[in-house]
């Protein structure tokens, strides 16, 4: 069995507003210490991470570890239903096909007057591995107001499709270009401020530089409402991550991989040359030996009229088959061959015994 209340309704609305253009179905894990999600969009370029505590719900009971897939599209028009004031609570039984949502919206002026709706979503069956996410050491790390990043997103796209993230001892820059010119924007470190939420802080312990696309970026910001400050950490070698705190319950974790230019995938060094394995020499073709043979030739010999008739005519085909067809011969003597066999020359018989009125058509060597 499952439930969750949430005091704070309107939290669960924001985030799945920030979420369902990004990924369209998820898995989310309930388990005894929070409500967690983690999916990646359609390309497996970003990854989203979710995590709401146990401490942070009015009423949390989980009996066991349970997952549910859920359309995102379809769960943030259900929290639509419910008003920015309203209490949420969802249920869910073990093994069960769905899952209801149930919203509570107290009437300030009779307690007994409350207003309850319920709404009920079919899950979904969605295969889904769980990436583990090492905790590592960041090279940068920048906090600004959320809003502050979330505009510089949003103008710079306006230039170009990617931006370029640098920090450095002067402070964190974010530069951009396109076909129509280029952009920068320098953000300096600003602790004296009367506001917590309005300072930029960095700790950079080397500079880094490297580029992003910008529609993902401006997707990340639409979690801007969940938190007054957003922190970025940047490293060399691991993905960007964008993170909102969600009212000290958990957080909202965006993971975006660098893009890589095909200058700096070279590193300015030649290609090395490819080993080409040296080919066999050919060998001219021999003729085959005939055995002491003499090689058979046709001859062309002057007929009477009478053994004209007789005589197989040929007609040669120009089609692609490559052969010729005898017609108009005695059964048995009709021979098809291929052109390139056939080898005519003009060879004067040999004639002997001219008184004999026989001719004998001899081998030529």
């Amino acid at each position: 069995m499952l439930e969750l209340r949430l005091v704070q309704g309107s939290l669960l609305k924001k985030v799945m507003e920030s979420i369902k253009d990004l990924v369209n179905d998820a898995n989310f894990d309930c388990s005894a210490t929070g409500f967690s999600l983690q999916a990646m969009d359609s390309s497996h370029v970003a990854l989203v991470s979710l995590l709401l505590r146990s401490e942070g719900f009015e009423h949390y009971r989980c009996d066991r570890n349970l997952s549910m897939g859920m359309n995102l599209g379809n769960m943030a028009k259900m929290l639509r239903c419910a008003g920015n004031d309203d209490i949420v609570t969802i249920k869910a039984d073990d093994g069960g096909d769905c899952v209801t949502f149930m919203f509570e919206s107290p009437s300030k002026i009779r307690i007994d007057q409350d207003k309850i709706a319920d709404f009920e979503m079919k899950l979904m069956d969605i295969d889904s591995e769980h990436l583990g996410i090492p905790e590592a050491e960041y090279e940068a790390i920048v906090r600004m107001p959320s809003s502050e990043f979330a505009r510089i997103c949003k103008d710079l796209s306006s230039i170009g499709d990617t931006v370029v993230i640098s920090v450095t001892k002067e402070g964190v820059k974010f530069s951009s270009k396109g076909d129509i010119g280029t952009a920068n924007i320098v953000c300096r470190q600003n602790t004296s401020v009367d506001k917590p939420e309005e300072a930029t802080i960095i700790e950079m312990q080397t500079p880094v530089s490297l580029t992003f696309a910008l529609r993902y970026m401006n997707s990340f910001t639409k979690a801007t409402p969940l938190a007054s400050q957003v922190t970025v950490s940047l490293s060399s070698e691991l993905p960007i991550v964008v993170e909102y705190k969600i009212a000290e319950m958990g957080y909202l974790r965006f993971y975006l991989a660098p893009k890589i230019e095909e200058d700096e995938e070279m590193g300015g060094q030649q290609p090395e040359p490819v080993e080409t394995k040296k080919q066999p020499e050919k060998k001219p073709k021999t003729e085959p030996k005939s055995n002491g043979e003499p090689k058979r030739r046709v001859m062309k010999i002057d007929l009477d009229d009478e053994e004209e008739e007789l005589k197989p005519k040929v007609e040669a085909k120009s089609d692609a088959d490559g052969y010729v067809e005898v017609i108009g011969s005695k059964p048995g003597n009709g021979i098809v061959k291929p052109k390139e066999e056939i080898e005519v020359m003009d060879v004067k018989p040999k004639i002997e015994n001219d008184t004999n009125d026989e001719v004998q058509v001899m081998d030529e060597e």
